[in-house]
């Protein structure tokens, strides 16, 4: 029999660091639970307009269709014309593809895989010889994925349901690891790059794109859930994912925050500013051979 005195050998600081342990736990899950919800309500609509309207609903503009955000994003039309239709649901805020000089052969991870888009592009460079793993944790969009996967006749990718923070990865697979404006949507960072630094091979490397803050934001925007929904409120800041990374062991990081970003990120919100306090980036990093 446990008394109340005794200390759980998991929590060192006692009964009341546990109760903190269980809130922050709490507050994860209900983040997650309402990024699930509503991604899975955009995958089952397969319209745009059922996100960011409101203020914050998805990553991505209420007023540009898929392809011309696409296009701002840094898509060639070759690319956005490549992918199955339904495959690019304009959610992310840019190409980590670019940035990723995927060579044939490689096995490629993508988080936050929506329906496919980068996956699908990831593919194509990869060749027969080389493999795409896409992962979400919305059964809506992993639906989605897969229906588009067969349209597009791709053999050499695959999609798996689960979440970011607890990838359904095996240990040292992975060439690299593309993302696009998902990582922000984690409340658990730290184990999202735990987790990317684990299924990576020695000498593999991250190419990301995702929302970065550059000052403080308000409380009040912060503790909104529509824009951390939206990837707004759920940004880190430059520096601390830069330690972040590093503590993980990653080397070569390279954070690039994209200026001209703001031209399509302030419609995210209307009538909040958050072109103040975030902007999009490109994410690079290398797990040390």
């Amino acid at each position: 029999m446990i008394e109340m005195t005794d200390r759980p050998p998991f929590c060192k600081g006692g009964w009341g660091d546990m109760k903190g342990v269980v809130m922050r736990m709490l507050e994860q899950d209900a983040i997650r639970q309402a990024v699930r919800e509503k991604y899975g309500q955009v995958a089952s609509s397969g319209a745009k307009e059922t996100c960011c309207c409101d203020g914050g609903g998805c990553c991505g503009s209420p007023i540009l269709d898929p392809k011309a955000l696409s296009r701002q994003l840094g898509y060639s039309e070759s690319e956005i014309e490549a992918v199955p239709i339904g495959a690019n649901m304009g959610l992310g805020c840019g190409n980590p593809t670019a940035i990723a000089a995927l060579q044939p052969g490689e096995m490629v991870l993508d988080l936050g895989s929506g329906g496919g888009f980068d996956c699908f592009l990831a593919a194509a460079r990869v060749g027969e010889k080389g493999h795409v793993i896409g992962v979400d944790m919305t059964p809506e969009m992993i639906s989605k994925a897969r229906e588009n996967a067969e349209k597009g006749g791709y053999r050499n990718v695959e999609f798996r349901l689960g979440e970011i923070e607890n990838l359904p990865v095996a240990d040292a697979v992975v060439d690299v690891i593309l993302s696009n404006c998902v990582v922000n949507l984690s409340p658990n960072k730290p184990r999202v790059f735990a987790e990317m630094f684990r299924v990576l091979k020695p000498g593999g490397r991250l190419a990301i794109s995702d929302v970065v803050a550059f000052a403080g934001m308000p409380e009040t925007l912060r503790k909104d859930l529509a824009l951390y929904t939206g990837c707004i409120a759920g940004a880190s800041h430059v520096t601390e994912l830069e330690r972040m990374l590093a503590d993980q062991g990653f080397v070569a990081i390279r954070i690039r925050p994209k200026e001209e970003s703001k031209s399509f990120m302030k419609d995210w919100a209307p009538g909040i500013p958050i072109t103040d306090y975030v902007v999009s980036a490109t994410i690079e990093a290398l797990k040390p051979v």
